[in-house]
């Protein structure tokens, strides 16, 4: 019979939080800086977005790379420094594409998961 269906819910649900993890993070980044450990427990208030330090942060330097985001270190106090991730004002348009596509997608599938498709078109009375 093959994969059972945890299995396989659990392989949609990995691929459809890696599309949602970078809208996300580009979200919490929105209003202002904020820090990787922040962010981190920012995300882990959810159970569809809560990840680790090891997925995090990987994340955040391709964000970096793709120039959707800034980092900077910054001294506080005593404390050692922590570095606070911005978006780019590319990132602020990434950001809104990608909240369209979201809202859009989910528009769509909720119409589709409330309708059946029709069958072909009936060949009668021709």
């Amino acid at each position: 019979m093959g994969m059972d269906s945890n299995d396989t819910q659990e392989k949609w649900q990995v691929q459809l939080r890696k599309g949602a993890l970078e809208l996300v993070i580009l979200a919490a980044l929105r209003e202002q800086p904020v820090y990787g450990l922040a962010l981190l427990r920012h995300l882990q208030r959810f159970p569809t977005t809560a990840i680790t330090e090891g997925t995090l942060y990987p994340l955040l330097d391709r964000l970096k790379r793709e120039g959707l985001v800034d980092a900077r270190w910054v001294q506080e106090g005593d404390s050692r420094p922590r570095k606070y991730y911005q978006l780019t004002d590319q990132g602020e348009h990434k950001l809104t594409a990608l909240v369209q596509a979201w809202q859009q997608s989910v528009a769509d599938i909720n119409a589709l998961l409330a309708a059946p498709a029709s069958a072909a078109p009936s060949t009668q009375g021709s």
